[in-house]
């Protein structure tokens, strides 16, 4: 017989400096599969600064990635009990944000960003939100066919949003591009499309651009 309980559960995120009323920026940026946060949040080096602040939550389920020791990755969710994984991320990521938003202005501009298996993390949680926020970016990810549209839709409508990838990213390919663009109409909302020269990872310099946007 299956049961299901609730506790209570402590989580580490990183953030890249300080925040205050002087911040212009809040960054929250959620990794790909198999990756941690404390790493992740390095490859934005070129876009933080004083004003600017990266924050980078971290997948609540780890693991070795290469046996049973040495380097160790995580996930935000699996197919076994996914509808859990949703609930305890998403109620996770709220939390953050309540804590970095609560040292923060009002005015404060607030980007979502996604990457790879954490696109689908960033629109489950952006349908969720409570707060406003100006840019979505998917970077080297998709929207989840399982989403709410027409709440996710309502979310976007007045936002900026972007699709990133690479001219060599192994994960994407004709047939999944397609089906982007179908899951793109059913939402009907402007994406802006960026592709980039590049792999599976993040390209800082079409991040720099997308500031300038």
């Amino acid at each position: 017989m299956r049961n299901t309980v609730s506790f209570s559960h402590k989580a580490v995120f990183y953030q890249s400096s300080q925040i205050s009323e002087q911040t212009d920026e809040i960054w929250f940026v959620l990794h790909g599969y198999g990756q941690l946060p404390q790493y992740f949040i390095r490859k934005f080096k070129g876009i933080e600064n004083d004003r600017r602040v990266i924050v980078a939550p971290g997948g609540l389920s780890r693991f070795y990635l290469d046996g049973f020791s040495g380097r160790v990755g995580s996930t935000w969710m699996t197919k076994e009990e996914r509808l859990i994984d949703i609930e305890n991320y998403i109620g996770y990521l709220d939390q953050v944000a309540e804590n970095v938003l609560s040292k923060a202005s009002k005015d404060v501009r607030i980007t979502l960003l996604g990457f790879s298996q954490g696109s689908a993390t960033v629109c489950r949680w952006a349908e969720k939100l409570s707060f406003p926020f100006e840019k979505l970016i998917l970077h080297s990810g998709a929207f989840p066919p399982d989403i709410d549209f027409s709440g996710l839709s309502n979310k976007l409508k007045n936002n900026k949003v972007y699709m990133l990838r690479g001219t060599e990213d192994e994960f994407i390919n004709e047939e999944r591009k397609k089906e982007q663009k179908s899951l793109i109409e059913k939402l009907n909302i402007e994406v802006k499309e960026i592709e980039f020269e590049g792999k599976h990872d993040i390209h800082i310099e079409s991040l720099k651009e997308i500031i300038k946007q």
